[in-house]
């Protein structure tokens, strides 16, 4: 089964971190990576940029409407994702337990909805 999950964490916590903290924190989430493409769970995986580059796009009444970044006021923002397939929800967990931001942040595990794909032609 395939599961992303979506990492949150406070952005203006991690604003102030020095460079030997970043060093010793990259090397944290390159072991987890290797950890997980060990397992054979690994399928996809990105750190996203801060949320005040994002833009969101709504369609209303025919016209597209755009709205750049920072959102909503929240406590923690999406800052990236991992694309797992593995046997369950159980391993899905241990993956996000292992996760560096589990202890800082949270991590949100959703189970993707697999659809059939309808042969071509018909």
């Amino acid at each position: 089964m395939r599961y992303l999950l979506l990492i949150y964490a406070d952005e203006r916590a991690q604003a102030d971190v020095s460079p030997d903290q970043i060093e010793r924190l990259m090397k944290d989430w390159w072991e987890y990576e290797g950890w997980l493409r060990e397992t054979g769970w690994h399928r996809a995986g990105e750190a996203l940029q801060p949320i005040a580059t994002g833009t969101t796009v709504r369609v209303r009444d025919g016209q597209t409407l755009t709205t750049d970044g920072p959102f909503a006021e929240t406590k923690e923002q999406l800052g990236g994702f991992y694309l797992i397939e593995c046997d369950d929800l159980d391993q899905a967990i241990e993956a996000a337990a292992r996760l560096p931001a589990a202890p800082y942040g949270s991590i949100e595990i959703r189970p993707i909805q697999e659809f059939e794909v309808p042969e071509p032609g018909s």
